[in-house]
């Protein structure tokens, strides 16, 4: 395939990921990465900058503001507006230009707080999402709507995928921003590096959980550019139920640090049980191989050694 194939947000999570990989299938100069110092896709003109500048066949729209529950609740009108701009401008400047494919990416966490485990792609207006990030969700969901009128009026071929609860290399270590398992990998590092013996985690870790290594995520984007042409959205993860306490005690043990749990069961568990259906995916013949524990083995290595060498490719 001899297209340009631009991605949004490639310095991002998943994009650190996905970036060197889709340089690698289709050629450098097939490939461009853009992230928030090349364009400031929250202003429509520099959208339509970018565009102009690059001319993409394809696009995959990975830019978003996210963030974890404690982020989420002090700046859910942040996430919303920002959120939905990204969406909206997107979205009209593809279908503007003509774009042949669009990949648009969201998060678990759209569908209801109610919905039934494992969570299939049918539920997602089933209901509200979780009250702690409904604002980041209901934006992130409105890709699912802009996928679906811009296909009808204008023939945007655009493909919507939610990764489950990724983890992995680049994620976001930042303390008050970060998600569960880069949260627990920095705090077990920084509480075994200073001597500390007892360290707090949120909630009573009685939340299931269905994780997904991000790399894996990266690795089936290809085939969705290449074969899928369709607006309704497919889950991609493992299937798989771990709950908090549990990844909380692998990681603990991954990481040699023998000291207390204290469970802090003021703080908000967020929904109890979110495991994803994965029927659509591995009836496309694809999954996400990597189990929990290589995937883990893998992310913990990347993280000792970037925070070590105080690396710039860690975000902390």
């Amino acid at each position: 395939m001899s297209v340009k194939i631009l991605i949004t947000g490639s310095s991002g999570f998943l994009g650190s990921h996905l970036t060197p990989l889709l340089k690698k299938i289709y050629g450098k100069s097939h490939v461009i990465g853009i992230c928030s110092s090349d364009f400031d896709l929250l202003q429509e003109k520099k959208v339509e900058d970018m565009f102009i500048a690059y001319k993409p066949e394809i696009i995959i729209h990975l830019a978003a503001y996210s963030g974890g529950i404690g982020a989420n609740q002090e700046f859910p009108a942040d996430f919303f507006y920002r959120n939905n701009l990204f969406v909206t401008l997107m979205f009209e400047a593809a279908a503007k230009h003509k774009v042949k494919k669009l990949i648009y990416t969201m998060g678990g966490c759209s569908y209801p707080s109610n919905a039934i485990s494992p969570i299939s792609e049918n539920q997602m207006w089933d209901g509200y999402p979780q009250k702690e990030s409904a604002g980041y969700s209901m934006a992130k969901k409105m890709g699912l709507v802009a996928s679906m009128c811009y296909r009808e009026q204008y023939g945007l071929d655009s493909t919507v995928l939610i990764p489950g609860n990724m983890y992995g290399e680049y994620d976001n270590y930042r303390i008050g921003e970060s998600h569960v398992v880069p949260g627990m990998l920095r705090r077990y590092f920084e509480a075994k590096l200073n001597k500390i013996n007892k360290i707090d985690m949120w909630g009573d870790g009685s939340p299931v959980r269905d994780f997904v290594y991000v790399n894996d995520v990266a690795q089936l984007i290809p085939w969705f550019i290449e074969n899928y042409n369709n607006s309704d959205p497919i889950n991609i993860s493992t299937g798989t139920t771990t709950s908090i306490l549990e990844l909380a005690n692998l990681i603990k043990e991954k990481m040699s640090w023998d000291g207390e749990i204290n469970w802090d069961k003021s703080k908000p568990n967020g929904q109890l049980i979110k495991i994803f259906d994965t029927k659509k995916l591995n009836d496309l013949g694809l999954n996400c191989p990597t189990s929990l524990n290589d995937g883990l083995s893998k992310t913990i290595d990347w993280f000792e050694i970037n925070y070590t060498n105080k690396s710039d490719r860690i975000r902390l």
